[in-house]
């Protein structure tokens, strides 16, 4: 029974395949049917109409009619049924095939993630995580290091000539505040200039070389 069923959808062939091609087959066969309901519900209409017009006049042709119309109805719900396995078989085929192709895609997935995470663990994410951390810590520090001043120059030197440039700036200011002349107001008197006493000696001699000079 099982062989069968296989040799049915194509024995051991790809099952999304597989399915594809009884959903075709299945839809070959509603198209069928439905032409079939088609041409019996033409029948049902005509043989509808002729008892209609035979019901008075001739009772034996529209019993006929009649008689027929009730064969092709017989058939058409037949066909319904038919048809509604067909719908029904679609739809669960097409759910099948929707769930197979799911599922591979949720095995390859899988069997990706596995093949990845078959090269990792948590303590080599840890100490990855941990290098990273401290190389990057590392290019801080060269970075700084680069960006940095060449030359330290000592704060503390930089005060001490600073104070010395202001206390040479302010002896300046101190000395020029001394050679300044002192202003006299217009009608005051000025003050006596000292007199100059010569000696007696520089005095004579003076004398002397004015009279060796006649």
């Amino acid at each position: 029974m099982m062989a069968s069923f296989m040799s049915f959808f194509g024995g051991k062939r790809d099952p999304a395949q597989a399915a594809r091609d009884a959903i075709v087959g299945l839809r070959q066969q509603l198209q069928m049917i439905e032409k079939k309901e088609d041409h019996l519900q033409k029948k049902i209409d005509e043989e509808l109409k002729k008892a209609k017009e035979n019901a008075v006049s001739n009772k034996a042709v529209a019993t006929q009619a009649l008689r027929r119309k009730k064969q092709s109805e017989a058939e058409m719900e037949r066909l319904n049924g038919q048809r509604l396995q067909l719908e029904q078989q679609i739809n669960t085929l097409e759910s099948a095939n929707l769930n197979l192709e799911t599922m591979k895609a949720l095995k390859q997935s899988s069997d990706v993630l596995n093949r990845i995470h078959g090269n990792m663990s948590i303590n080599d994410v840890d100490s990855t995580m941990t290098k990273i951390a401290e190389q990057r810590e590392v290019a801080n520090e060269i970075a700084e290091a680069i960006s940095a001043p060449v030359d330290q120059v000592d704060e503390s030197e930089l005060k001490e000539e600073l104070a010395e440039l202001e206390q040479a700036q302010l002896d300046e200011r101190l000395a020029g505040a001394e050679h300044v002349p002192v202003h006299i107001p217009s009608g005051a008197r000025e003050p006596p200039k000292p007199i100059v006493v010569a000696d007696d000696e520089e005095s004579q001699l003076k004398e002397l070389q004015a009279a060796l000079a006649m």
